[in-house]
């Protein structure tokens, strides 16, 4: 199966997670039958690729179901291929466009995830598509936040409507949707503070932003994604859990796979929160965010 560049740029992205799920493929490599040990060793593997209990579980059943007493062989890893896509593989997980107007992405995550970085990735990202796009920098909390993002703005070439530190961020996000309807934007991307998931009084400075929106832009926010950092694991499912039920996320981007060998959780994180992974960070440059697809994924994990 050839999956040409965007293949090559997962697999060099995924390398510490490919050390890992070089456990879960030497497995396949083996001499017998698929026994108790077997199932036992797999099971336990992929525990270490950090895919998660239930995920895990689930596919160990299913080979001991399907394989059992049967020899090892190529069969049984393209079988373990086909279940983790399967629980990977998404109907829809493209960004969703206004018909009409400017298409609003709200953008969340606690600090340290990765936000900002993946904000300027995704600027860039639609630019190269020749959108017109503007960011709003509305984590007005931080300065550092204001900062970043305006010097990644210069670098892309796209404009950003700022406040003053500690200025209303919902005045903020105000100005940028009439700022994207009078210079005729394609896209509009609020940054938003970096928030714990536990911190009540934050989340609903988030909800009043998406309030905001939705008064000024007909159909906004047309997609509320929320960045993970992957190298918290399994940690980062309660952060999307409370996000999702606080702002109705509508997809995640998944940063930093490439400084992480816990990039199995992807698996946990789609299975437990429901929520399309649309983007995946494989590295620091802003060419290096990269539309999520499950097979490729996979197929980059077992890859030699």
């Amino acid at each position: 199966m050839v999956f040409g560049a965007l293949f090559n740029k997962i697999k060099q992205g995924l390398a510490k997670t490919r050390q890992v799920f070089s456990g879960v493929a030497s497995l396949f490599r083996l001499r017998g039958r698929v026994d108790k040990e077997f199932l036992a060793r797999l099971e336990e593997r992929l525990y270490l690729a950090d895919v998660g209990p239930s995920a895990t579980t689930q596919i160990v059943e299913r080979v001991r179901k399907a394989y059992l007493d049967r020899e090892i062989s190529g069969d049984v890893e393209a079988f373990v291929k086909n279940e983790l896509k399967s629980l990977l593989r998404e109907q829809d997980n493209s960004l969703h466009f206004a018909p009409s107007g400017p298409t609003v992405i709200i953008v969340a995550g606690i600090n340290g995830s990765g936000k900002t970085t993946s904000i300027a990735k995704l600027a860039y990202r639609l630019s190269q598509e020749g959108r017109k796009v503007i960011l709003a920098a509305c984590d007005t909390f931080r300065a550092a936040a204001v900062e970043q993002l305006t010097i990644w703005s210069q670098r892309i070439g796209c404009d950003i409507i700022k406040g003053q530190q500690g200025s209303d961020p919902g005045a903020v996000a105000f100005d940028a949707c009439e700022a994207a309807k009078a210079r005729g934007a394609d896209v509009l991307i609020i940054d938003t503070a970096g928030r714990l998931h536990t911190q009540a009084h934050l989340m609903r400075e988030l909800e009043k932003i998406r309030k905001i929106v939705a008064r000024q832009i007909e159909g906004a926010p047309h997609e509320v994604l929320l960045v993970l950092d992957a190298t918290s694991g399994q940690n980062a499912i309660q952060q999307a859990d409370s996000f999702k039920k606080a702002i109705q996320c509508t997809g995640i981007i998944l940063a930093k796979l490439d400084g992480t060998a816990k990039g199995g959780a992807i698996v946990a994180i789609r299975q437990k929160v429901g929520l399309p992974v649309k983007f995946v960070g494989v590295g620091e440059k802003l060419e290096d965010l990269e539309v999520f697809d499950a097979d490729a994924y996979v197929e980059a994990l077992f890859a030699e």
